[in-house]
């Protein structure tokens, strides 16, 4: 007896998650990003207040994938107000995309993130179509951002490429990068020489 098949997952986009909806937004969140406290340098985990005032911001969207129930399963923010994003520089962006910022058409997406209990392929692929419609449509520029730990643990930057080449005719490039490095100081506490 074989499984039944998988309802596609439905994509909403909102402005404002409901304040009380908020609360089943964080667990989600929580439970996709809350392991990288301990897996990356920069902090990957917005506190509470942060994610909430993320959820009820119009200015940035959220692509919602829901189950039939209607239940969220994922969640994937957009927004061209770089300025609510702050752990980037709009003002490279500008420099960057000149053409696009004259039009207002440089976004960047905040995180992607889908419940592990999800069919995490579906979902992730109707979140992305639903924001790829957006920056097709406006011929965008957009940026995003991916932690070493989860490019080299899941292949994000392959996944998004390959997702997005399906999609539509884009080209993605690596912008920047930062590394971290950490030292550990052995020994006896003497310094050396002195």
């Amino acid at each position: 007896m074989g499984l039944a098949p998988m309802k596609p997952f439905h994509v909403t986009i909102e402005g404002k998650i409901p304040d009380d909806r908020i609360d089943v937004f964080q667990r989600l969140y929580e439970e996709a990003f809350g392991p990288l406290r301990t897996k990356a340098i920069a902090r990957q985990v917005l506190h509470p207040d942060e994610f909430r005032a993320e959820m009820i911001d119009p200015r940035v969207d959220k692509h919602v994938a829901r189950l039939e129930s209607g239940e969220p399963v994922g969640v994937t923010t957009l927004t061209k107000h770089l300025d609510t994003v702050p752990w980037i520089s709009p003002h490279y962006f500008t420099a960057r995309y000149p053409e696009h910022a004259a039009r207002d058409a440089i976004y960047y997406v905040g995180f992607t993130l889908v419940t592990p209990s999800a069919r995490q392929g579906l979902a992730f692929h109707a979140m992305i179509k639903s924001v790829v419609q957006v920056l097709v449509a406006e011929r965008a520029a957009v940026g995003w951002d991916i932690c070493s730990y989860n490019n080299t643990r899941f292949s994000f930057a392959d996944s998004i490429r390959a997702v997005l080449d399906k999609q539509a005719n884009v080209e993605v490039v690596v912008e920047d990068s930062q590394i971290y490095y950490a030292a550990r100081f052995t020994g006896d506490g003497a310094t050396k020489g002195g």
